[in-house]
């Protein structure tokens, strides 16, 4: 299957936060769009590695995902080497994407910022054909996508561009409150974390607010881009 969009997550719950709205939006715009999980969150304070496995299941159908993987390469401790290079090149080789989206530049989690450079570099390396990489016994072509931007998350950065979510955001919300486990709830009896506290859903809904305003809309999701865009008429860029 070919997708337009894949995007890549450090974490379960990772594009949930940031880049579900411009999921969504494209999806309803008859898009394949597939997320590929690297770990499955199993060092997260609250829940479990079987939980958030369930959770990222529940969020697939409503976020109406073409696909969905999880390549559990360790949360916390995958690192940039040729194994886990390959493991994010056989799923572009796999899946041909024209976009990639993957995680922030830096941000507080350290995973996010390394997550977001292996995909990168991963997607370079997956358009050199003497790289060779096999899937269910078969030798896999060479492929490179067009695009790659990298979602925000929680640190605030510049966004060179921005998606209006205004029509999406009730769907994103509804996404991200799919991983249950990982926030508010007064019955809970597990630790507090940065992302459980009454707040922070508050927070969710801010920045993208203050997204949306950049760009005159109500609610948005900000990119970084790792070149420039390449456009041939100025009256689309509004």
């Amino acid at each position: 299957m070919k997708l337009d969009i894949l995007a890549f997550a450090a974490h379960p719950d990772d594009v949930e936060l940031a880049a579900s709205g411009t999921v969504i939006k494209h999806i309803k715009q008859g898009k394949k769009v597939g997320i590929i999980d690297l770990t499955r969150g199993e060092l997260g304070t609250r829940g479990s590695g079987e939980l958030r496995d369930e959770e990222a299941k529940e969020s697939a159908e409503i976020l109406q995902l073409s696909v969905r993987h999880n390549l559990d390469l360790g949360d916390g401790f995958f690192e940039i080497n040729e194994n886990t290079l390959k493991a994010i090149i056989r799923m572009i080789r796999l899946y041909q994407p024209t976009i990639i989206l993957c995680n922030s530049l830096s941000d507080r989690h350290p995973d996010h910022g390394r997550a977001g450079d292996l995909v990168s570099r991963a997607a370079f390396l997956s358009g050199l054909r003497k790289i060779e990489t096999i899937h269910l016994g078969e030798n896999q072509h060479a492929h490179r996508p067009k695009a790659i931007y990298r979602y925000i998350q929680d640190y605030w950065i510049k966004p060179d561009i921005v998606i209006d979510i205004s029509k999406e955001m009730n769907q994103k919300l509804e996404s991200i409150q799919a991983f249950k486990s990982q926030f508010y709830d007064p019955s809970s009896d597990e630790p507090e974390t940065p992302i459980s506290s009454k707040d922070f859903m508050a927070f969710i809904d801010a920045r993208a607010r203050q997204f949306g305003r950049l760009i005159n809309t109500t609610y948005g999701e900000g990119f970084n881009v790792e070149r420039p865009l390449g456009v041939e008429d100025l009256t689309q860029l509004l």
